[in-house]
């Protein structure tokens, strides 16, 4: 062997041994990813009354916020107190769906007009309506899972296409069984801000409901007939889709004195049924007052309807 080629032999030796080694090294030294299959776990979404929850928290006093208990459930009520010696008594407000504990129409502006007469005034939302509390009263029968499985390529019939009635009774019934979960906790929310404001010492208690809080409020007086309720205020009533029962319904059984506040100048509702509803039954009273939309004049609207509201309550 020449003197080059020994002198080279030692270099091509130590290059073979470091290009197996470099990529094992590579490999243990690499940062380890995760699995593809892996689940990112994301925070849940908030419901939409807790994302409007959080912005009354920013916006408002802290001396406005009031958290009341319904049932298990917390919710935020808007509280003011009578800015008076000697209050009247409590407005509890029902907010429509949709609508928050301020809510710009009626409810936002009664809140803060009343307490300057005497009157402490308790704001409330309604639940959402796929709030968890109420789905999970949604007991829909599962399939039952020893029953054979169709044939697919058997002869379809003439009505394939129409759920079977089975479908279509459990269906109805896990409606129903949502529609009074639903129910209940609107009503656990009204009888905790009852409760709150008896603790505040009033001496009397108007509830007031706006949009389908109107409904809402109707029907707790209709179904709990709650002595501590001297007067049922409502504004723009308006029914859920599919209520049972309806206004109409409701209205004839009233046992409290009721001022049912109708814009004359807006199509739609019932408000004309309603009237004639009221006539046909005898009850402590029931009177519908109209208003005026004052279009382009939002705040001579909000006005309007706080003088006629307060006028109503404090004339007896």
């Amino acid at each position: 062997m020449s003197l080059t080629l020994r002198a080279m032999f030692p270099a091509l030796l130590l290059s073979l041994s470091l290009t197996q080694t470099l990529p094992a090294v590579a490999a243990d030294t690499a940062p380890a990813t995760p699995a593809a299959d892996t689940p990112v776990e994301r925070p849940p979404l908030l419901s939409r009354e807790q994302e409007e929850a959080q912005a009354l928290e920013r916006r408002l006093p802290a001396q406005d916020l009031q958290q009341l208990q319904a049932g298990d459930t917390p919710f935020l009520a808007l509280w003011q107190p009578a800015n008076s010696d000697d209050p009247q008594g409590a407005v509890i407000i029902v907010a429509g769906a949709g609508e928050s504990a301020d809510w710009p129409q009626v409810v936002g502006p009664l809140r803060r007009k009343f307490p300057d007469i005497g009157w402490a005034t308790l704001s409330l939302p309604l639940p959402d309506t796929q709030d968890p509390a109420l789905l999970a009263r949604e007991t829909e029968p599962a399939p039952d899972a020893a029953a054979p499985a169709k044939d697919a390529t058997s002869e379809a019939s003439p009505d394939a296409a129409s759920p079977p009635p089975d479908a279509v009774a459990n269906q109805a019934a896990a409606n129903r069984a949502l529609a009074q979960a639903e129910a209940e906790q609107i009503f656990a929310r009204i009888d905790s801000a009852i409760a709150f404001a008896l603790q505040n010492k009033a001496r009397s208690i108007v509830l007031l409901g706006h949009n389908s809080g109107a409904y809402w409020a109707t029907r707790f007086a209709n179904e709990r007939a709650d002595a501590k309720v001297q007067k049922l205020v409502l504004v723009a009533a308006r029914e859920p889709q599919d209520a049972v029962p309806s206004l109409l319904e409701l209205i004839p059984n009233l046992k409290v004195k009721t001022a049912d506040f109708v814009y004359k100048n807006r199509q739609g509702g019932n408000a004309e049924q309603r009237l004639q509803t009221s006539k046909r039954t005898k009850g402590p009273g029931y009177t519908q007052i109209g208003l005026v939309d004052i279009a382009g004049n939002a705040e001579a609207e909000q006005e309007q309807i706080f003088r006629r509201i307060r006028g109503w309550v404090q004339a007896e």
